[in-house]
Protein backbone atom coordinates (compact mmCIF):
# COMPACT_ATOMS: atom_id res chain seq x y z
CA UNK A 1 0.00 0.00 0.00
CA UNK A 2 1.45 3.34 -1.15
CA UNK A 3 2.31 5.77 1.98
CA UNK A 4 -0.36 8.53 2.46
CA UNK A 5 1.05 11.83 1.48
CA UNK A 6 -0.02 14.88 3.71
CA UNK A 7 1.84 17.83 2.33
CA UNK A 8 0.64 19.63 5.43
CA UNK A 9 3.22 17.50 7.43
CA UNK A 10 6.29 17.68 5.41
CA UNK A 11 9.32 19.61 6.57
CA UNK A 12 12.19 17.95 4.25
CA UNK A 13 11.88 16.63 1.45
CA UNK A 14 14.40 14.23 -0.70
CA UNK A 15 14.65 15.61 -4.54
CA UNK A 16 16.27 13.18 -7.20
CA UNK A 17 17.69 15.82 -9.83
CA UNK A 18 18.03 14.08 -13.38
CA UNK A 19 14.23 13.69 -14.82
CA UNK A 20 12.77 15.99 -11.59
CA UNK A 21 14.93 18.77 -12.15
CA UNK A 22 16.17 18.57 -15.61
CA UNK A 23 16.87 16.30 -18.50
CA UNK A 24 20.47 16.39 -19.46
CA UNK A 25 21.46 19.99 -19.85
CA UNK A 26 18.07 21.11 -20.53
CA UNK A 27 15.96 22.65 -17.14
CA UNK A 28 12.56 21.02 -16.40
CA UNK A 29 10.12 23.93 -16.71
CA UNK A 30 9.08 25.47 -12.90
CA UNK A 31 12.02 23.35 -11.09
CA UNK A 32 13.85 26.50 -9.55
CA UNK A 33 10.77 27.81 -9.19
CA UNK A 34 9.76 25.16 -6.26
CA UNK A 35 13.06 25.37 -4.92
CA UNK A 36 12.60 28.96 -4.08
CA UNK A 37 9.24 28.03 -2.65
CA UNK A 38 10.92 25.52 -0.78
CA UNK A 39 12.97 28.14 1.05
CA UNK A 40 10.18 30.64 1.16
CA UNK A 41 8.50 28.14 3.83
CA UNK A 42 11.46 26.65 5.53
CA UNK A 43 11.10 23.39 4.36
CA UNK A 44 14.64 21.96 3.98
CA UNK A 45 15.66 19.71 1.13
CA UNK A 46 18.90 17.41 -0.44
CA UNK A 47 18.98 16.81 -4.27
CA UNK A 48 19.52 12.72 -3.66
CA UNK A 49 21.14 11.16 -6.48
CA UNK A 50 22.57 7.84 -7.72
CA UNK A 51 25.08 9.28 -9.99
CA UNK A 52 28.82 9.15 -8.17
CA UNK A 53 30.89 10.22 -10.53
CA UNK A 54 30.43 13.87 -10.07
CA UNK A 55 31.23 16.07 -6.89
CA UNK A 56 28.90 17.75 -4.92
CA UNK A 57 30.34 20.76 -6.10
CA UNK A 58 30.25 19.46 -9.69
CA UNK A 59 26.22 19.61 -9.59
CA UNK A 60 25.86 22.82 -7.95
CA UNK A 61 27.72 24.04 -10.59
CA UNK A 62 25.96 22.16 -13.33
CA UNK A 63 22.77 23.30 -12.09
CA UNK A 64 23.72 26.90 -11.75
CA UNK A 65 24.32 26.77 -15.94
CA UNK A 66 20.91 25.55 -16.19
CA UNK A 67 20.20 28.99 -13.29
CA UNK A 68 19.15 26.52 -10.46
CA UNK A 69 20.91 27.80 -7.55
CA UNK A 70 21.50 25.53 -4.86
CA UNK A 71 24.47 24.85 -2.74
CA UNK A 72 27.15 22.31 -2.67
CA UNK A 73 25.54 20.74 1.21
CA UNK A 74 22.19 20.50 -0.52
CA UNK A 75 23.66 17.73 -2.67
CA UNK A 76 23.93 14.12 -1.71
CA UNK A 77 25.23 11.73 -4.13
CA UNK A 78 25.30 7.93 -3.91
CA UNK A 79 29.32 8.31 -3.43
CA UNK A 80 29.02 10.01 -0.40
CA UNK A 81 26.18 7.88 0.70
CA UNK A 82 29.41 4.87 0.35
CA UNK A 83 31.59 7.35 2.19
CA UNK A 84 28.68 7.55 5.22
CA UNK A 85 28.06 3.95 5.12
CA UNK A 86 32.18 3.00 5.65
CA UNK A 87 32.46 5.66 8.27
CA UNK A 88 29.58 4.29 10.39
CA UNK A 89 31.12 0.72 9.79
CA UNK A 90 34.00 2.04 11.75
CA UNK A 91 35.80 1.57 7.97
CA UNK A 92 37.38 5.07 8.36
CA UNK A 93 41.00 4.95 6.74
CA UNK A 94 40.58 1.51 5.38
CA UNK A 95 42.17 0.24 2.69
CA UNK A 96 40.01 0.33 -1.23
CA UNK A 97 40.71 -1.10 -4.92
CA UNK A 98 38.28 1.49 -6.57
CA UNK A 99 36.45 1.70 -9.72
CA UNK A 100 34.55 5.06 -10.29
CA UNK A 101 35.43 8.33 -11.04
CA UNK A 102 36.04 11.69 -9.22
CA UNK A 103 33.26 11.95 -7.43
CA UNK A 104 33.24 8.61 -5.82
CA UNK A 105 37.18 9.01 -5.28
CA UNK A 106 37.09 12.67 -3.60
CA UNK A 107 34.12 11.23 -0.97
CA UNK A 108 36.10 8.41 -0.13
CA UNK A 109 39.08 10.76 0.32
CA UNK A 110 37.25 12.76 2.99
CA UNK A 111 37.08 9.45 4.86
CA UNK A 112 40.87 8.78 4.19
CA UNK A 113 40.15 5.72 2.30
CA UNK A 114 43.68 4.64 1.08
CA UNK A 115 43.12 3.72 -2.40
CA UNK A 116 45.56 0.70 -3.42
CA UNK A 117 46.31 -1.77 -6.49
CA UNK A 118 47.01 -4.84 -3.86
CA UNK A 119 45.43 -6.39 -1.06
CA UNK A 120 42.77 -4.15 -0.25
CA UNK A 121 40.10 -4.63 2.37
CA UNK A 122 37.67 -3.52 0.22
CA UNK A 123 36.23 -3.34 -3.83
CA UNK A 124 34.48 0.03 -4.10
CA UNK A 125 32.46 0.48 -7.08
CA UNK A 126 30.44 2.95 -9.08
CA UNK A 127 30.48 3.97 -12.87
CA UNK A 128 33.56 4.57 -14.45
CA UNK A 129 33.56 5.50 -18.06
CA UNK A 130 37.11 4.81 -18.51
CA UNK A 131 36.13 0.63 -17.49
CA UNK A 132 39.35 -1.28 -18.93
CA UNK A 133 40.01 -4.81 -18.81
CA UNK A 134 42.67 -4.62 -15.98
CA UNK A 135 40.62 -2.64 -13.55
CA UNK A 136 38.09 -5.58 -13.98
CA UNK A 137 40.66 -8.22 -13.77
CA UNK A 138 42.11 -6.45 -10.31
CA UNK A 139 38.88 -6.39 -8.94
CA UNK A 140 37.96 -10.12 -9.56
CA UNK A 141 41.34 -10.62 -7.85
CA UNK A 142 40.78 -8.70 -5.33
CA UNK A 143 37.28 -10.08 -4.33
CA UNK A 144 38.31 -13.95 -4.99
CA UNK A 145 41.26 -13.27 -2.48
CA UNK A 146 38.38 -12.23 0.29
CA UNK A 147 37.90 -8.22 0.02
CA UNK A 148 34.21 -7.01 0.75
CA UNK A 149 32.52 -5.98 -2.57
CA UNK A 150 30.48 -2.13 -2.58
CA UNK A 151 28.65 -1.09 -4.69
CA UNK A 152 27.54 3.06 -4.87
CA UNK A 153 24.38 2.01 -6.93
CA UNK A 154 23.16 -0.80 -9.03
CA UNK A 155 21.63 1.07 -12.15
CA UNK A 156 22.48 -1.21 -14.50
CA UNK A 157 21.74 1.67 -17.19
CA UNK A 158 22.56 5.81 -18.15
CA UNK A 159 20.53 8.08 -19.82
CA UNK A 160 22.24 9.68 -22.08
CA UNK A 161 21.71 11.98 -25.32
CA UNK A 162 22.64 8.57 -27.45
CA UNK A 163 20.38 6.21 -25.22
CA UNK A 164 20.84 4.18 -22.93
CA UNK A 165 24.59 3.21 -22.11
CA UNK A 166 25.80 0.63 -19.35
CA UNK A 167 25.78 2.16 -15.62
CA UNK A 168 27.46 1.45 -12.93
CA UNK A 169 24.90 -1.85 -12.06
CA UNK A 170 26.57 -2.94 -15.27
CA UNK A 171 29.99 -3.22 -13.97
CA UNK A 172 28.84 -4.66 -10.82
CA UNK A 173 26.62 -7.52 -12.46
CA UNK A 174 30.45 -8.18 -14.58
CA UNK A 175 32.08 -8.79 -11.46
CA UNK A 176 29.02 -10.81 -9.63
CA UNK A 177 29.75 -13.21 -13.13
CA UNK A 178 32.97 -13.45 -12.59
CA UNK A 179 33.32 -13.93 -8.76
CA UNK A 180 30.48 -15.32 -7.64
CA UNK A 181 29.83 -12.38 -5.22
CA UNK A 182 26.88 -10.12 -4.35
CA UNK A 183 28.11 -6.39 -3.51
CA UNK A 184 26.65 -4.56 -0.47
CA UNK A 185 24.69 -1.33 -2.64
CA UNK A 186 23.87 1.40 -0.83
CA UNK A 187 22.04 3.75 -3.52
CA UNK A 188 18.02 3.57 -4.09
CA UNK A 189 16.54 1.51 -4.04
CA UNK A 190 18.31 0.39 -0.88
CA UNK A 191 16.77 2.45 1.72
CA UNK A 192 19.98 3.62 3.33
CA UNK A 193 20.88 6.17 1.35
CA UNK A 194 17.46 8.03 2.20
CA UNK A 195 17.88 7.00 5.44
CA UNK A 196 21.32 8.76 5.74
CA UNK A 197 19.84 11.97 3.88
CA UNK A 198 17.09 12.53 5.84
CA UNK A 199 19.28 12.33 9.08
CA UNK A 200 21.66 14.86 6.85
CA UNK A 201 18.02 17.19 6.83
CA UNK A 202 17.80 16.50 10.41
CA UNK A 203 14.50 15.09 9.82
CA UNK A 204 12.29 11.55 10.53
CA UNK A 205 10.95 9.13 7.63
CA UNK A 206 7.30 11.01 9.50
CA UNK A 207 7.76 14.38 7.93
CA UNK A 208 10.55 13.41 5.38
CA UNK A 209 8.59 13.21 1.63
CA UNK A 210 10.79 11.68 -1.79
CA UNK A 211 9.90 13.40 -5.26
CA UNK A 212 11.02 10.96 -8.04
CA UNK A 213 10.38 10.37 -11.51
CA UNK A 214 11.53 6.23 -11.17
CA UNK A 215 9.12 3.71 -9.65
CA UNK A 216 12.49 1.33 -9.37
CA UNK A 217 14.27 3.46 -7.38
CA UNK A 218 12.96 6.68 -6.22
CA UNK A 219 9.73 5.32 -5.26
CA UNK A 220 10.77 1.83 -4.27
CA UNK A 221 13.25 3.45 -1.81
CA UNK A 222 10.86 5.40 -0.28
CA UNK A 223 8.19 2.71 0.37
CA UNK A 224 10.68 0.44 1.68
CA UNK A 225 11.12 2.72 4.90
CA UNK A 226 7.52 4.22 4.87
CA UNK A 227 8.59 7.13 3.37
CA UNK A 228 6.10 9.23 1.38
CA UNK A 229 6.42 9.61 -1.69
CA UNK A 230 5.38 11.63 -5.25
CA UNK A 231 6.08 10.51 -8.40
CA UNK A 232 6.46 13.44 -11.56
CA UNK A 233 6.01 12.16 -14.71
CA UNK A 234 8.56 14.34 -16.58
CA UNK A 235 11.14 11.29 -16.56
CA UNK A 236 11.15 7.71 -16.85
CA UNK A 237 8.26 5.92 -15.18
CA UNK A 238 4.55 6.87 -16.14
CA UNK A 239 1.64 6.70 -14.63
CA UNK A 240 -0.03 3.73 -16.46
CA UNK A 241 3.09 1.69 -14.52
CA UNK A 242 2.21 4.07 -11.03
CA UNK A 243 -1.23 3.04 -11.29
CA UNK A 244 -0.91 -0.48 -12.46
CA UNK A 245 2.46 -1.84 -10.88
CA UNK A 246 3.25 -3.29 -6.97
CA UNK A 247 5.47 -0.46 -6.52
CA UNK A 248 3.08 2.49 -5.25
CA UNK A 249 3.55 6.12 -4.82
CA UNK A 250 1.42 7.86 -3.06
CA UNK A 251 0.67 10.98 -5.49
CA UNK A 252 1.32 11.06 -8.65
CA UNK A 253 1.77 14.77 -10.99
CA UNK A 254 2.59 15.92 -13.56
CA UNK A 255 5.63 17.48 -13.28
CA UNK A 256 6.32 19.83 -10.51
CA UNK A 257 4.33 23.10 -11.61
CA UNK A 258 1.18 20.98 -10.66
CA UNK A 259 2.75 19.90 -7.15
CA UNK A 260 3.28 23.52 -6.14
CA UNK A 261 -0.36 24.18 -6.75
CA UNK A 262 -1.50 21.23 -5.06
CA UNK A 263 0.52 22.65 -2.16
CA UNK A 264 -0.13 25.86 -1.81
CA UNK A 265 0.57 28.19 1.21
CA UNK A 266 -2.75 26.98 2.71
CA UNK A 267 -1.56 23.48 2.99
CA UNK A 268 1.64 24.44 5.34
CA UNK A 269 1.31 23.89 8.94
CA UNK A 270 -2.54 23.66 8.60
CA UNK A 271 -3.23 26.97 7.99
Amino acid sequence: MPVEVRLDRVRHVLIDMDGVLYRGSEPIPRAREFLTQLRARGIRFRLVTNNATLTPEMYRDKLAAMWIEVGADEVFTSALATALYLQRAGQAGTSAYVIGEIGLLTALAGIDVRVVESEPIWVIVGLDRNLTYEKLATAVLAINAGARFLGTNPDRSLPTERGLLPGAGSILAALTAATGVEPTVVGKPQPLMLQLAAEALGGAVSDTMMIGDRLDTDIAAAEAIGMPSILVLTGVSTREEAEGGSIRPGMVVDDLGELLERWSPATVDGR
